[in-house]
C-alpha cells in the first residue's frame, strides 16, 4: 500500500496586525518610491533580518513560462507580503525537445525581469527556484532532465541570483501541483491561516492547466464524524502554518492529458480519425473535416498528430456544429464509457 505524502510545511503567517504604512502602500514595482526599502517601517521586526526582501518563482508551464518577483517586508515577526511583479512569454520550455540550451535561454528575458526589479544589493540574497509542471513530464525523463540541467547552468553562470537551497530547478509532482494550488487559494480566502475563523471551511480546487488538471478538496464525513480517507495514492497529509497549525487530510488528483491544451489536441485527433474511416482522405494534407466542436461557419487549421508525425488539417464548423456531437466527442476523449 502506497504511503500518504506527509509534507511538513513550515508557512510563515503574515501578522494580524500589520504595521500601518506612512504614505500610500506601493501596489507594484513602478508605485514603489524605493524598491530597496519599504513605507510600513525603518527597522526590521528581527535585528538580524533584512529590512526587505525578494523572492523569485518561474512558473514553466506546458503552453508558456512566467516569472513571479515577490517583495517581502520584515515588519513584523513574520515576512509579510507587499506585492509581485508578473511577466509571462510563450513557448513553454517543452516547446524546445532536443535544443536544452535553447530552451536555458528562453528564461533569459523573464530573468532580466528580475534584474531590473530588483535592487543591486538584493540580488546576491534573492533566491531563484523554476518549477516545470506537466508540459515537461510528457517529454520523457530524458529530454525533459537535459533541459533541466542546461536551464541550471545558465541561471548559476549568467545572474547574480542564488539557487534556492532545496530542488531549486524541478519538475513538480502532479500531486504537489496542485496541493499547492489549493493552499494558495484557501490562504487568499482566508480559510487557512493561523487565526482564521473555525468554523469556515476550505474551498476545493479545480486546476486546469495545459497539459494536466488537477483535483482537490478536504472531505468532510458528515454522517460518520472521525472517518477519514483510506491510505493511497490519492490521500495527501498537509501540515500548514508552523507549530500553530493544523493538519489537513486531502484529496488529490492529478489527471495528465486532461489539459485543456492536451485535451484539445486529443480531441483533434479524434476528429480527423473519425473523419478517415466515413471519408477516405484524398492524399491532400490540407482535407476540410467537419468539427462539431467548433462554431457553425468558422474554419481552423489544426495540426494533428499520430504514428509519430504529424500533419495540418483544416477544421471547418459549417453545418456540423453541434453540442450533442460535440459532447459525445468529449465524452470519448475522456474515456467516459469506461
Amino acid at each position: 500500500m502506497i504511503k500518504p505524502h506527509k509534507p511538513e510545511m513550515d508557512t510563515a503567517i503574515p501578522s494580524p496586525t500589520r504595521p500601518e504604512p506612512s504614505v500610500p502602500q506601493p501596489s507594484s514595482y513602478e508605485s514603489d518610491p524605493d524598491p530597496s526599502k519599504t513605507v510600513f517601517c525603518t527597522a526590521p521586526h528581527n535585528p538580524s533580518s533584512p529590512l526587505v526582501q525578494y523572492a523569485l518563482m518561474i512558473d514553466a508551464g506546458s503552453t508558456g513560462s512566467r516569472i513571479h518577483v515577490y517583495k517581502f517586508n520584515n515588519c513584523g515577526p513574520s515576512p509579510a507580503y507587499e506585492y509581485e511583479t508578473f511577466v509571462q512569454k510563450h513557448p513553454g520550455l517543452s516547446s524546445f525537445a532536443g535544443r536544452p540550451a535553447e530552451a536555458a535561454q528562453s528564461l533569459d528575458s523573464l530573468l532580466d525581469v528580475a534584474m531590473r526589479t530588483v535592487p543591486e544589493a538584493l540580488r546576491s540574497c534573492t533566491p531563484v527556484a523554476v518549477k516545470a509542471t506537466a508540459g515537461l513530464r510528457l517529454l520523457g525523463a530524458e529530454p525533459a532532465s537535459e533541459i533541466l540541467d542546461a536551464v541550471q547552468r545558465r541561471i548559476g553562470s549568467a545572474y547574480p541570483f542564488p539557487l534556492a537551497a532545496q530542488d531549486p530547478v524541478v519538475i513538480m509532482d502532479g500531486r504537489d501541483e496542485g496541493v499547492f494550488a489549493w493552499v494558495t487559494a484557501n490562504y487568499l480566502m482566508d480559510t487557512i491561516r493561523a487565526d482564521s475563523p473555525k468554523t469556515t471551511r476550505p474551498y476545493a480546487v479545480l486546476d486546469l492547466g495545459g497539459a494536466s488538471t488537477q483535483i482537490v478538496f478536504e472531505p468532510i464525513f458528515v454522517a460518520q464524524p472521525g472517518l477519514g480517507m483510506r491510505d493511497g495514492e490519492h490521500k495527501y497529509e498537509l501540515r500548514f502554518g508552523g507549530p500553530a497549525g493544523k493538519t489537513h487530510e486531502l484529496y488529490q488528483h492529478s489527471y495528465l492529458g486532461y489539459g485543456l491544451m492536451r485535451a484539445r489536441k486529443s480531441v483533434h485527433r479524434l476528429v480527423d480519425f473519425m473523419a478517415s474511416i466515413r471519408t477516405p482522405s484524398s492524399g491532400t494534407a490540407q482535407d476540410e473535416i467537419g468539427n462539431p466542436c467548433l462554431a457553425q461557419g468558422t474554419k481552423r487549421v489544426v495540426q494533428v498528430e499520430g504514428d509519430g508525425a504529424s500533419k495540418n488539417v483544416t477544421m471547418i464548423g459549417g453545418d456540423i456544429g453541434s453540442f450533442g456531437a460535440c459532447n459525445r466527442v468529449m465524452e470519448l476523449v475522456m474515456a467516459k464509457d469506461a
